[in-house]
């Protein structure tokens, strides 16, 4: 037989092969000919792996050195697929044997590949939240809309402006046709890979985002099918009948059998406990099936796996289970050589070969991308939307991916669009994947944004008259009461009432879309499982302390890795002073530790480091709980001085206006402490203590205070101490005190296993203190610095103070000394203003630029 020539890849040629049978699928390895090692690649399995290996691999390492540029995966792993076809890799004879022979060609990276695209796309079916699109507001339902007809009407118009004078065959029109409606897709999965890429999922813009999205899918999809069916009708009627009675007899059983009895399975199973092994084939074997029935009455296959993935439960147990088995492998590996594979079927050379088509694409490709985003911004900014977040949002609506990708691919593959305008869109997507992520950073940076002019609180510059307004964080059922009983010890009275708001934070799982729900106080059942029993605590403190007391709860479905950010955003929009978190770990009945989650711990870190208030940390080691309206109730604090303490210090001061708490402020101080130093915290510590020391009714008269001094000259001595006082106390309150050395803790942060809660508040959190007293950790806010850093400075005040200097005679070694005076170094930061702002003033006039634009620039 004539040897076939060399195949280029994904051809439509034919050519004759001798096939072997049985088929070579495993090979003995690099032994089966030692002079020829390359043999094990004629069978299957062994190309198949090495196929697979060298697309991750390359693809990671190309990530590896452009993610600090700001390109995403999925940028990289298109640049891997054509770093890997033929016009860079393709050409050696060595690579073309791995990804090209002529027994195989790529059949079996394709193959596989679909097939994992299949699984990824009804894992996005099951993360989706249909009921997002349905619920969605006037404002997402526009853009949603809009963000899919503006491009098609910029297409067809387009379309008519390059009819060539209606010379043009109906190849060409449904090229032009099919790209136009590719073009206008707005993907829910890609939209919410963008926003997760960014970190702004759970953001207002993210929100908006994704239920806009959402919107815009469903109605692509039901665009298309009416396309078909038109197609279909104008055929033969008979024919477009019997497939609209077949698509909605597969819809009835996927919604109507399907999901029923996968909700009896979730039934079946007890709370906690894992879905059994059977089901979860099950269910994979039936989304298979469905991709093969959809495929079967030539439609596309992986719309019946979306639409079996939209009918599974989303959410625990069922989704969770199946996202947390299949994700990680479905996106790390099969979706990796789906987009990779299709990077590689792109071929320049045709691009070149074909000019009219690629200048026609290039111009669609770009106007009906800007017909989006315009339409999307403009329809964000006069819903009062600030006009970088417009820019920012258009831009995220008009994000391409993986399911563009797909669609592109698909029509290439079965030759519905050409190999150059194939090309031209792949590359397309890659600068449309690469440049948006970096602009909608550049443009959306929301923590800067909220912090931005906001007038930070604590407790100790609340007025006494002024209302408590507490931001209370629960995880689980167990947090709720320890929670409110601290809640209920801040003495609420009608002078001063207290305003609570309680957030009940879920791990989001089996999702895409994060959710915020504000709920009432009448509400008699949630979709949320748990939440309404943990709310509903709360709203019951608030009936034994009826106007003394107002509760508001809220629940947040987010990421763990922003879960912060729903905490930090509510504490701005609420503007409370004080944000109270359950620690991490969980204590049994006896004192043992039950149980740690390290996703709680980063939570708190990321609060206490964004906070725009202060923060407590509260230790609840499963003790001696007392009934809210007991007789009494024992509070200890201990003192050491700095911003914390007397943080911690006002709380235990409030506290300390209800007649049943007893409260004891042990102040720890150094021998040499005793001596007179004047320096700022040291004036702030006397000052806080003085109405303490002296007990004379100006927190109320009926206030039990008990003031202790004790030295300490070592961290023994301080650890001695807590021993000493650890079980004593039903509450105890610590300062944080994070990065602050003193005499009484030195050594002790060399220990340190848990640095959230400082030096002391680790210590009462050890397993090896027998404690069963509760712990609250309070840190202040950071001091309103120009640049808000979290650092304590120490400063020492010279009196007289020193406001003019002698001038550079005064020290004609350091002539800089005379910035140490107030009055020249006033004059310096005058002068040195007036002249940059009029400099730039100098350069810029020229081109219109104003002085107030001009000084602006400067800041």
């Amino acid at each position: 037989m004539v040897e076939a020539p060399s195949p280029l890849p994904h051809q439509n040629d034919t050519y004759e092969f001798c096939i072997i049978l049985p088929p070579r699928i495993n090979s003995a390895g690099i032994w089966e000919n030692l002079a020829y090692p390359s043999t094990m690649l004629t069978y299957s399995l062994p190309l198949l792996e090495m196929q697979i290996v060298m697309i991750f691999v390359s693809s990671h390492l190309i990530y590896a050195i452009l993610k600090p540029l700001g390109i995403t995966l999925f940028a990289s792993q298109i640049i891997a697929g054509l770093f890997l076809g033929p016009p860079i890799m393709g050409k050696l004879n060595a690579f073309r044997n791995i990804f090209y022979r002529r027994e195989f060609g790529v059949e079996m990276i394709d193959a596989v590949s679909v097939f994992g695209f299949t699984l990824f796309i009804f894992l996005t079916g099951v993360k989706m939240d249909v009921k997002m699109a349905f619920n969605s507001t006037k404002k997402s339902v526009v853009i949603g809309i809009i963000s899919l007809l503006s491009p098609i009407v910029v297409g067809i118009v387009l379309h008519k402006t390059f009819n060539e004078h209606k010379r043009m065959n109906d190849v060409i029109k449904t090229e032009r046709i099919v790209g136009t409606l590719i073009e206008s897709t707005t993907s829910f999965s890609v939209i919410a890979c963008v926003l997760t890429e960014l970190k702004i999922i759970n953001s207002e813009l993210g929100r908006l985002a994704l239920s806009s999205a959402s919107v815009g899918d469903l109605s692509t999809l039901f665009l298309v099918q009416i396309i078909s069916l038109s197609q279909d009708w104008a055929t033969s009627p008979l024919l477009a009948l019997q497939r609209v009675l077949v698509a909605f007899l597969f819809i009835t059983v996927l919604f109507f059998v399907f999901r029923p009895m996968m909700f009896w399975i979730i039934k079946k199973t007890p709370e906690g406990e894992p879905i059994e092994e059977v089901y979860i084939v099950a269910i994979l074997m039936v989304a298979i099936g469905c991709a093969i029935f959809t495929h079967w009455t030539q439609q596309a296959p992986l719309i019946g796996a979306f639409l079996f993935g939209l009918a599974v439960p989303d959410g625990p147990p069922l989704g969770s289970t199946l996202i947390n088995k299949f994700e990680c492998f479905v996106n790390g590996i099969f979706l990796a050589v789906y987009i990779t594979a299709s990077a590689m079927r792109v071929n320049p050379r045709k691009m070149v070969s074909n000019p009219p088509r690629v200048k026609f694409s290039i111009i669609s490709f770009f106007l009906t991308f800007l017909a989006k985003f315009i339409s999307c911004f403009i329809a964000s900014f006069v819903s009062f939307m600030p006009f970088r977040d417009s820019l920012a949002f258009g831009l995220i609506m008009s994000s391409k991916g993986v399911v563009e990708l797909a669609y592109f691919t698909t029509f290439r593959d079965n030759w519905v669009i050409s190999e150059a305008t194939f090309s031209v869109a792949v590359f397309a997507i890659l600068v449309n994947a690469t440049v948006i992520p970096l602009l909608v950073r550049f443009l959306y940076d929301p923590v800067s944004r909220k912090y931005a002019g906001y007038k930070r609180r604590n407790l100790m510059h609340l007025k006494p008259d002024a209302e408590l307004r507490v931001l209370a964080c629960i995880h689980w059922p167990e947090n709720v009461s320890a929670m409110i009983d601290l809640l209920d010890l801040t003495c609420p009275m009608k002078e001063s009432p207290n305003v609570i708001y309680a957030l009940h934070l879920i791990e989001l799982m089996a999702r895409d879309s994060p959710v915020f729900i504000a709920h009432h106080k009448h509400e008699t059942n949630t979709n949320v499982g748990g939440s309404f029993e943990d709310i509903l605590a709360f709203y019951q403190y608030e009936q034994n302390n009826w106007g003394l007391v107002t509760v508001n709860a809220f629940t947040a479905i987010s990421p763990p890795k922003l879960m912060h950010e729903d905490i930090c955003t509510m504490a701005l929009d609420k503007q409370t002073s004080f944000i109270i978190l359950p620690f991490h770990r969980k204590w049994s009945v006896n004192g043992s530790v039950e149980a740690e989650n390290n996703v709680v711990r980063n939570v708190n870190c990321s609060v206490l480091d964004r906070s725009p208030c202060s923060v407590g940390i509260l230790i609840d080691r499963g003790g001696r709980r007392k009934p809210m309206k007991s007789s009494s109730y024992s509070v200890g604090i201990l003192f050491l001085g700095g911003k914390d303490d007397r943080e911690a210090l006002t709380l235990a001061k409030r506290m300390a206006r209800d007649p049943r708490v007893k409260l004891t402020v042990i102040r720890l101080i150094a021998y040499q402490d005793r001596r007179d130093v004047l320096d700022w915290d040291t004036i702030m510590d006397i000052e806080i203590l003085k109405d303490v020391k002296q007990n004379n009714g100006v927190l109320g008269n009926d206030c039990d205070i008990m003031y202790v001094e004790q030295v300490s000259d070592s961290g023994s001595q301080t650890t001695k101490i807590i021993r000493s006082v650890a079980d004593y106390y039903d509450l105890i309150i610590v300062g944080r005190r994070y990065g602050v050395e003193s005499i009484q803790s030195m050594g002790l942060s060399e220990w340190s296993e848990f640095p959230e809660l400082g030096i002391v508040g680790d210590l009462f959190a050890s397993t090896d203190l027998d404690s069963r007293s509760a712990v609250a950790m309070a840190e202040s806010l950071p001091p309103p610095y120009l640049l808000y850093e979290n650092a304590t400075d120490e400063f020492c005040f010279v009196l007289p103070s020193k406001v003019n200097s002698a001038g550079i005679w005064e020290n004609a070694t350091n002539p800089a000394v005379i910035f140490s005076y107030s009055l020249p170094f006033l004059e310096l930061q005058f002068v040195m203003i007036f002249l940059v702002n009029h400099l730039v003033y100098t350069i810029l006039r020229s081109i219109g630029i104003t002085l107030f634009a001009s000084q602006m620039f400067v800041c």
